[in-house]
Formats: structure tokens, C-alpha cells, sequence
């Protein structure tokens, strides 16, 4: 039985996307008390606040699928130096109505893939300031901006570079120590 459950998101909706690649290979690299599921977003409509006063299935959804696990797990890419609409979406209604965030004290980590030299890093700092605001405690160090070329990693989630797998273990290693000091 796993100790901590966490879920995850994946910044893009795209099935081809090289951040749910990245994902993948993070879950292999993860102990085995971390259980992990995708929280998807796919069918969230556009946020209003017209929906806190009854949201709609969907949202209620998300929220319940947030509040059943003990962590939080952020793969993204970048779209024009900033995060995905679809992510931010997401956030917005998981945060909502005021007074009932389902993200408060969830420990967070962040982390993304591009075919840039600099990774994601603008779009997690975006990240980073949205969820700072949100109340998850968020590990900052050490950073992950992968930049991502074709085979790195496979199919199944298997990393093929040996020093970018021994990075994202590291990385991974630094997560679960994360979430087992603040996953309530």
C-alpha cells in the first residue's frame, strides 16, 4: 500500500506531448510509496465566477479528484513564455469559490520539458507565482528545465541519457523527500 498519493498534471492536452513523456518517467524513477494519478482538465469549461455559486460537474470533479490526494506534481511546457491556458484554467477553478481553495497546503513540485535551450523556465516561474498565491509549499530547489531532444526519453517512461536520468532522479529523490515533510 503507498504512503502518499499524488497527483499529477500535465500542462498540455496534446497525447503526443513530450511533458506527459516526462511524466511517465518521473512515476519510474518514484518509490514505490508514492502512488500516482493524472488529475486531468480537459473537460473544464472556461472559468467564470458565475459557476461558484453551483460549478458545474466537471469542476466538481477536479476538485474531489485535488482533495483525495496528499501532493502535487506539475509537468509543463511553455507556451510563449508563459504556462498553458488550460493549465491556469484549471488553477483558477480548483481555487474557487473564495475560502474554497482545493490547493491550499498541498505540496507542490514543478518541473517541464521544451525543445528550447532553456527549458520551461519562464513558464514555471509563472507557475511558481500562481501556486505561491494558491498556499502549496513548493519545492524550489533544485530547479528542472529539461531540454528535451528526440529519444530521450522512450515510449514506456525510460530515460535514455544517463546523466539527464540521474538528474531527474535526483530531482524525483528531492520531491519525495519534499512531500513527506509537508503532505499532511
Amino acid at each position: 500500500m503507498s504512503s502518499y498519493r499524488v497527483g499529477y498534471f500535465v500542462g498540455s492536452l496534446a497525447k503526443g506531448s513530450i511533458n506527459r513523456l516526462l511524466s511517465k518517467a518521473l512515476i519510474k524513477l518514484a518509490p514505490a510509496d508514492l502512488a500516482f494519478s493524472e488529475i486531468e482538465f480537459k473537460d473544464l469549461p472556461l472559468y467564470s465566477y458565475d459557476y461558484d455559486a453551483d460549478f458545474p460537474p466537471p469542476a466538481r470533479a477536479f476538485k474531489d479528484a485535488i482533495a483525495r490526494v496528499d501532493a502535487l506534481l506539475f509537468v509543463t511546457p511553455e507556451y510563449n513564455r508563459s504556462i498553458p491556458g488550460v493549465l491556469k484554467n484549471a488553477l483558477d477553478h480548483a481555487s474557487r469559490p473564495y475560502g474554497q481553495s482545493a490547493w491550499a497546503k498541498k505540496p507542490a513540485g514543478v518541473i517541464g520539458a521544451s525543445g528550447g535551450g532553456i527549458g520551461t523556465a519562464m513558464a514555471q516561474q509563472h507557475l511558481r507565482n500562481v501556486i505561491a498565491y494558491l498556499d502549496m509549499p513548493t519545492l524550489n530547489q533544485p530547479e528542472a528545465y529539461v531540454q528535451f531532444k528526440e529519444g530521450l526519453i522512450d515510449d514506456k517512461g525510460h530515460v535514455t541519457v544517463d546523466a539527464t536520468k540521474q538528474f531527474l532522479q535526483k530531482w524525483m529523490d528531492t520531491y519525495v523527500a519534499w512531500v513527506q515533510k509537508h503532505a499532511g
